[in-house]
């Protein structure tokens, strides 16, 4: 069985390459991360207040750094997504089991930044197509949640030809907040 934590796999198809996210990613993920359109898609539910809209290639470094310190710790793993087209780093995908009191334990967690021209329903299934397989075995759940709010229809479009149901079950955060719009497959 592959340990995520000790080796980190990378994924790819004609399209895309998933791997492990890198310092060298720092100006591509700001492209992402400073894009005003695409930050209101990401998932910040339970994140501390972050909400992910990066303007500075300091603050994108930081991000960077947090991220790996968090695979570090067996947190969650953040995939950088890079396109085989333009050779850059179009988004991220993070990823990690959740054990809750809610509905969503047993889960793999899966947040996707992508940038806002590849907000696109085809794009993104070609995006997960890559990692919703392995996931299962990666992270020891047996299903996967990620959040599409409403106006997020090319993504809510993706999610259901992928065969994500949406859920009616709010998450309930560390600090006993409610989130909703999740989607889940089993």
């Amino acid at each position: 069985m592959v340990d995520v934590y000790k080796n980190c796999p990378s994924f790819e198809n004609e399209y895309y390459i998933l791997r492990m996210v890198d310092k060298a990613d720092k100006l591509d993920l700001l492209k992402v991360y400073s894009d005003e359109k695409a930050v209101s898609f990401f998932n910040s539910d339970n994140c501390g207040g972050d909400n992910f809209h990066y303007t500075t290639e300091n603050r994108m470094a930081q991000a960077i750094e947090y991220w790996l310190w968090e695979y570090d710790r067996q947190g969650f793993v953040r995939w950088a997504i890079v396109s085989k087209a333009t050779k850059e780093a179009i988004g991220t995908i993070e990823l990690f089991h959740r054990d809750a009191e809610d509905y969503f334990t047993n889960c793999g967690l899966l947040r996707l930044d992508i940038r806002s021209d590849y907000e696109i329903a085809s794009e993104i299934v070609k995006i997960l197509k890559l990692i919703i397989e392995p996931a299962y075995a990666l992270f020891h759940c047996d299903k996967i949640a990620t959040k599409a709010i409403a106006l997020a229809t090319e993504r809510i479009s993706a999610l259901k030809a992928l065969g994500f149901k949406q859920s009616e079950e709010k998450l309930i955060g560390h600090d006993g907040m409610e989130y909703d719009s999740y989607f889940v497959l089993k």
